[in-house]
């Protein structure tokens, strides 16, 4: 007598890889890309195939995120080292033999043209995780001092190249993590609060540090002119202080309503520069204005939030970590682009997470956003 079994259907071997997805960030995640392909489209339509190629990109990031939210975070650790020895190995190469544009040497031909310090981004946050997920309940003074030293070495090679804007960046996701894996407060205010009378003293003294022929110590010649620029955009206002000026133009004359999607005049006839990358924000911020700044700021903190709530309810140490330096990438991103627009932080290459037009940001962020689901992944099955 033959056996009859039922074949499952399509979406019956599909569910148990939508399972487990968390709706929340999805969602945070789709808002902003939909406000993206809206800005895109006003500030592109008439810049070549920004608008399609920045679709393609979504695409693509979508497709990425999907594949990575399948891995289980157990398996994400055992990427950790290789990726983090390939990335270093990699910004060596680049100061040895890289190829130089427009001054950096940011780059490296291997037949085709990477930049390599786009990986420490994901690397770093992964290899620390790592680091202490193997110190569990027996953390010592040095190893922060070691990790610390981990994540000094790619930070030194990529602000080498020059590239203050990606440097940050990795910076900011290694301290996330030296941080929530429970570095102490007295160790953190002391340097926090030179760095604000540093500030303050730079501000105060801008007349004399900013004089001609004044040169400043371990910074390049282009970034002291940036944070003189930020200072006083007016000592340069048609050449280093235009983006900063245009910038601010553009986001007050969208009052608190905006001029509406597409009649902005300072992004369609081509004030503000790069306006469909870095300084997209002014596009958008003139088009939308107020309320549409504030919906934005929203769907980021929104995104932001539940990235710390899946962090707080991860099942292991690396976990968390990874969530929390995951989560606190995107808060750079997003304070660093805006806060530079608006002309309170200096000019650096850093753009708007799902807004900015960009194919290698927009992969590290559909990347980092699959990891975010394979970590709340796990914990939802584990629930189960």
């Amino acid at each position: 007598m033959a056996a009859v079994f039922d074949k499952p259907s399509l979406y019956q071997r599909t569910l148990p890889l939508l399972q487990g997805f968390d709706g929340l960030l999805a969602f945070a995640v789709f808002l902003l890309a939909c406000a993206g392909l809206l800005i895109m489209y006003s500030s592109g339509y008439d810049h070549g195939s920004r608008f399609v190629d920045h679709g393609r990109n979504m695409l693509i990031a979508g497709a990425i995120m999907f594949v990575v939210a399948q891995v289980p975070p157990q398996r994400l650790m055992a990427f950790a080292v290789p990726l983090y020895i390939v990335g270093v190995s990699l910004l060596v190469a680049v100061a040895i033999f890289g190829v130089t544009k427009k001054g950096a040497k940011r780059w490296l031909n291997v037949g085709v043209v990477i930049q390599p310090s786009e990986i420490l981004k994901i690397a770093m946050p992964l290899m620390l995780a790592w680091w202490f997920q193997k110190r569990e309940g027996q953390l010592r003074p040095l190893d922060f001092v070691a990790a610390v030293l981990l994540l000094a070495m790619p930070v030194g090679l990529i602000m080498k190249q020059p590239d203050l804007g990606t440097s940050l960046l990795v910076l900011a996701a290694g301290l996330a993590v030296i941080f929530f894996a429970g570095l102490s407060w007295k160790l953190i205010l002391p340097p926090v609060l030179l760095g604000l009378v540093g500030v303050f003293l730079v501000v105060w003294f801008e007349p004399q540090i900013c004089a001609d022929g004044v040169r400043w110590p371990i910074l390049h010649d282009y970034q002291q002119q940036r944070i003189c620029t930020l200072l006083d955009p007016s000592r340069d206002p048609l050449g280093k202080g235009f983006h900063i000026i245009q910038g601010m133009i553009a986001i007050g004359s969208g009052g608190i309503t905006g001029k509406g999607f597409m009649a902005g005049t300072q992004t369609h006839l081509e004030f503000i520069p790069e306006r469909t990358t870095d300084f997209i924000f002014a596009a958008y911020s003139e088009e939308f204005g107020l309320l549409g700044n504030l919906l934005l700021i929203a769907g980021f903190i929104f995104l932001i939030l539940r990235g710390l709530a899946i962090a707080l309810e991860a099942s292991t140490l690396f976990a968390r970590l990874l969530a929390g330096a995951l989560t606190m990438i995107f808060f750079t991103y997003a304070f660093v682009n805006m806060g530079m627009v608006s002309g309170i932080l200096p000019v650096v290459g850093v753009p708007l997470p799902f807004i900015s037009y960009g194919g290698t940001a927009m992969v590290t962020l559909g990347l980092a956003i699959g990891m975010l689901m394979s970590i709340a992944k796990a914990k939802r099955l584990v629930q189960t």
